[in-house]
């Protein structure tokens, strides 16, 4: 058998980012920046004001100091008034300082306070004096022209599409999504609003795989539910044109285990068991379309374990993603668990500031439905630990 890490190293291996595109600020949210973001001006353009208030000669601004209101000068004027001793300028927040001033007294450090005024006062008397060059933001302190605001390998949330914006951008180059198929196969499989008769059951991993999907930022082109038929299978699979094809049930080794029987006589789709409980069958490979194409058990809590350690990272890695790997902790357990002898453990649990136990009270089985409902975490017992005690130092990683 493979080990986790030596299949998950072959995948990862053969998960390159996609190809660049250029896409507008409002659809780049989560896209990874592929190249750069330098400020086309300075930032701040200008010097401007960081509060309402009074343009000044700040060595004017002493207290009981009565000034003179020449001008007024709103957020978006291009208006550059001449100040002489012991004269100001209303002026507003973010508009441009006038050439003669050095300091702006805030509103509420004169006689007249906050007072809501249409037009600039005749007078102010300054009542709590600034410091020099208080209140002005500098033109090109938070950043000069041409240099890097955002740096490629970002994923773009709202403050860095806000710097974009800000260094005079509104397109940036991102990474291409993984356009991904999600494919769940079995006969037993039936909507979830139906009555089941005896041997069926409501599908439930396509859902389950699409919305994983789309949590990891990827998109979800494709959902289809087949059979165990290989001639169904096939047309399903040749109707695709993605990047990623996800496929759950029939890739084990039973006699109508339809996934293997059509994707192993491709030579390029590897099966094979991988030391891990649950998650035990797997395959991987790269499709003659290019796509890759993960092959995972039937069980859903197999596959979302299975989706968590391999797929997932893949998907963020396509996707242009230098961190694929979700946080992880350690704990002391709560309970003791068994573990299953020579295999990676990846077991759903629940924990909190201090402890972790199991999700469910019926141990580590892949039957276990119900963990995935509650679980905040995935506990990684290695495959050389032959049972975890109570108190044991535990490996989690945290999923919500």
């Amino acid at each position: 058998m493979r080990t986790v890490d030596e299949h998950r190293a072959r995948i990862l291996g053969t998960a390159a980012p996609l190809p660049v595109e250029t896409i507008p600020l409002d659809r780049a949210r989560g896209r990874v920046l592929a190249s750069d973001i330098r400020s086309r001006w300075p930032v701040p353009l200008f010097d401007n004001s960081g509060m309402d208030g009074y343009a000044v000669h700040g060595a004017d601004a002493t207290v009981g100091a009565e000034l003179r209101v020449v001008a007024d000068v709103p957020a978006g004027s291009s208006l550059d008034p001449a100040l002489g001793p012991g004269q100001a300028a209303r002026i507003m927040t973010g508009a441009p300082v006038p050439t003669d001033a050095d300091t702006v007294i805030p509103l509420e450090h004169t006689d007249l306070g906050t007072e809501v005024r249409a037009d600039a006062p005749d007078r102010i008397t300054v009542t709590t004096p600034p410091r020099p060059g208080a209140h002005i933001r500098r033109a090109g302190e938070d950043a000069e022209a041409g240099s890097v605001t955002v740096a490629a390998g970002t994923v773009l949330g709202p403050w860095q599409l806000s710097s974009a914006a800000s260094a005079g951008h509104d397109t940036v180059d991102v990474h291409r999504s993984p356009r991904v198929a999600v494919v769940s196969t079995g006969s037993e499989l039936i909507a979830p609003s139906a009555r089941p008769l005896r041997g069926q059951i409501p599908e439930s991993n396509s859902v389950l795989l699409a919305a994983a999907v789309a949590s990891a930022g990827a998109e979800v082109v494709a959902v289809r539910t087949v059979a165990d038929d290989e001639p169904a299978l096939v047309t399903v699979l040749d109707g695709l044109d993605v990047d990623v094809v996800v496929l759950s049930g029939g890739a084990s080794v039973g006699a109508f285990d339809v996934v293997k029987a059509v994707l192993d006589r491709t030579g390029s789709i590897e099966f094979g068991p991988v030391s891990m409980q649950p998650g035990k069958p797997q395959g991987f490979g790269v499709g003659d379309d290019g796509a890759l194409y993960f092959c995972l058990p039937g069980n859903p809590v197999s596959v979302a374990v299975s989706f968590e350690m391999f797929v997932r990272p893949a998907l963020l890695a396509l996707a242009g993603r230098s961190d694929v790997d979700r946080p992880r902790v350690t704990r002391r357990a709560a309970v003791g668990w068994r573990t299953p002898p020579g295999r990676t453990q990846v077991l759903p649990v629940v924990f909190d500031d201090t402890t972790v136990r199991p999700a469910t009270s019926g141990g580590s089985g892949s039957h276990l439905v119900s963990s995935l409902a509650v679980a905040q975490a995935l506990a990684i017992v290695p495959a050389d630990v032959e049972r975890v005690d109570e108190g044991t130092s535990v490996e989690v990683m945290v999923l919500t």
